[in-house]
């Protein structure tokens, strides 16, 4: 051991060696043991700083390294994996000496604004898991970026891939937060999904679970020998406020070293890994003991004061919240200081209305008010979507499925339809618009960590694939025509709830190429005339009409490429024009 000084946690690499530290307040001793010291547990002492830090330097450590932490806390010997390490054998294994130089190359991503972005919700363990020449997970979400690209989405957002117990997982069991799941092929795998990604001009969202760790494999329970109450010691709560829904291991988050562990995992991503947002688990639980109850100052504390900082580091990242409490603080900078969160005031509605067995029974202002929702005074403070891995999951299913997706029957049409006609209502509505693995080509079965998506339908429904090109380029504005759709302007035109019509306008500045209007019909109903009020007269042009039978041979295509509007006030618009529309159908316009 050398008394050089070194900054940082965990195992960091040296010109000559590699330095240790640890958070390790109740022990009576701290050794590290591994390769470099044959597993010696009393070889190399660390030496006990301030604040129950303990340090050192092994010169004879090195990259790659296989190492524990040996704490004795009274008759007690402990063998803990580094909570700092970034790398794991697996969970219930040993830390590995890491080295942070990968050739992140030349290229250059950059970022779209918040307004742009579309994002493509995925977990990497049923991704592309039948592709037969993928090294290891994260290549084969790899081999499908060019496809990704093709759709058009602009971010990724991955389920988390902290390690997790055994190999198969959703991800929201960490037991390591700073090691990547070495089944999925670990770090520096990852960084190559990231550097393809930004070469395909795509972002990288990861899922980050803060609100509890484990609860299983987890060194961290009881670290160093201390607890009380049957809790789980330093890092974790250790009276009634350790409770959820996933076990007793919520963070202490009162404990400032507990809080900058999490804060320095938070910016570990962008720094090491370069991703472009993070989605943090859960954060009413944060806040919450009970989710809705028992508020936890020191939760608030913790997300306001890491969403701060990233904001000063990292201002062109994307902080998400998964909250679904409707609650405006969440993106509020006094409150949790979040960029946006998963929206509750759209996803229940719109399924609801989606799943609906009779078309008498949808409401179309609960459609109206879902459209309406936002936070402050920003409509991106929201994230929009109808599928999720908690909406198509534990109990509840794919839109497709929810509906009928037994292809030989007509409820396979309806489930066709109006799984579409969410996906317009979600690229057209004010937000930041979300789909989940496989939507676009009417994926059909029920979310499992177990269950790989059915590649082959990408072929089957090409049609639907192309359908979703579509909307993804009017949503990113790609022709020129609908700037309005990344705007934050929205009034609803039109609500028809005895026929189950709604319209909406859409704008950033208005006029030509950007006053979007937005058509949907939510029933099995052919409307060869429906009229509706609209803001300008003149020509409109018919941008989608998702009955067209280029997307299928089943859909009827009456909408015309384009419309006039008179003048003649109608809904409380100066204009109205008068279109074909089809059953379950969405029509998208705007004017050259």
């Amino acid at each position: 051991m050398t008394k050089e000084t070194f900054q940082g946690m965990g195992a960091i690499s040296l010109k000559k060696g590699v330095g240790f530290r640890v958070w390790a307040p109740s022990a009576d001793s701290v050794h590290v043991t591994g390769d470099f010291n044959d597993w010696s547990d009393t070889k190399h002492a660390l030496t006990a700083e301030d604040n129950g830090f303990w340090s050192g330097i092994v010169n004879s450590a090195s990259v790659g390294d296989e190492y524990k932490y040996v704490i004795e806390n009274g008759d007690t010997i402990l063998y803990r994996i580094d909570p700092y390490a970034r790398a794991v054998t697996n969970s219930v294994g040993n830390s590995i000496v890491t080295k942070d130089d990968f050739d992140w190359g030349d290229g250059e991503y950059d970022p779209p604004a918040h307004n742009e972005i579309v994002i493509y919700e995925l977990h990497v363990g049923t991704f592309n898991p039948g592709s037969q020449d993928a090294l290891n997970p994260f290549d084969s979400v790899i081999q499908k970026l060019d496809y990704l690209e093709a759709l058009g989405i602009t971010h990724i957002e991955i389920m988390p891939l902290a390690e997790f117990a055994g190999d198969t997982s959703w991800g929201y069991n960490p037991a390591n937060i700073f090691a990547i799941e070495e089944s999925y092929g670990g770090g520096e795998w990852f960084k190559t999904l990231v550097k393809s990604a930004h070469a395909r001009g795509i972002g990288v969202i990861l899922d980050v679970v803060y609100n509890h760790f484990g609860p299983s494999d987890l060194d961290l329970w009881r670290f160093d020998g201390w607890s009380e109450n049957e809790g789980g010691g330093i890092y974790f709560y250790n009276d009634w406020r350790n409770r959820t829904p996933w076990g007793a291991t919520r963070p202490d988050y009162g404990r400032a070293q507990v809080r900058n562990y999490i804060r320095d995992n938070a910016l570990f991503w962008f720094e090491s890994y370069r991703v472009d947002g993070l989605r943090w688990d859960a954060t009413s639980y944060i806040r919450n003991v009970d989710g809705n109850e028992n508020e936890l100052a020191d939760g608030w504390r913790v997300m306001r004061e890491i969403n701060h900082e990233v904001d000063e580091k990292f201002p062109h990242v994307l902080m998400i919240a998964e909250d679904l409490q409707n609650e405006p603080a969440i993106t509020d900078r006094d409150g949790a200081g979040f960029d946006a969160q998963w929206d509750a005031n759209f996803v229940h509605p719109v399924r609801d209305a989606l799943l609906t067995i009779s078309d008498g029974d949808r409401s179309m202002f609960a459609i109206a008010e879902a459209l309406s929702a936002q936070y402050g005074n920003d409509v991106f403070q929201r994230v929009v979507f109808t599928e999720s891995h908690d909406d198509v999951a534990n109990g509840k299913a794919r839109i497709v499925e929810e509906i009928g997706s037994d292809q030989r029957t007509k409820a396979f049409d309806y489930a066709k339809r109006r799984s579409i006609l969410g996906a317009a209502l979600t690229l057209t509505a004010p937000g930041i618009p979300m789909l989940f693995m496989g939507q676009e080509f009417l994926e059909d079965d029920w979310f499992d960590d177990t269950r790989p998506l059915e590649w082959e339908r990408v072929e089957k429904f090409a049609g639907i694939v192309a359908l979703y090109q579509d909307l993804i380029a009017l949503r990113r504005n790609k022709n020129g025509k609908t700037r309005g759709l990344q705007g934050q302007g929205i009034h609803i035109n039109h609500v028809n709830n005895e026929e189950k019509v709604i319209g909406y306008t859409r704008w950033m500045e208005g006029g030509a190429g950007d006053t979007t209007v937005v058509i949907l019909n939510f029933a099995d109903q052919i409307w060869p005339e429906y009229t509706i009020g609209v803001p300008a007269g003149g020509e409109w042009q018919v941008r989608f009409n998702s009955d067209s039978p280029n997307y299928d041979d089943d859909f009827a295509g009456l909408t015309a490429t384009s419309v006039v509007a008179e003048e003649d006030e109608y809904n409380g618009q100066p204009f109205k024009l008068t279109l074909s529309l089809g059953a379950y159908a969405a029509v998208i316009l705007s004017q050259d």
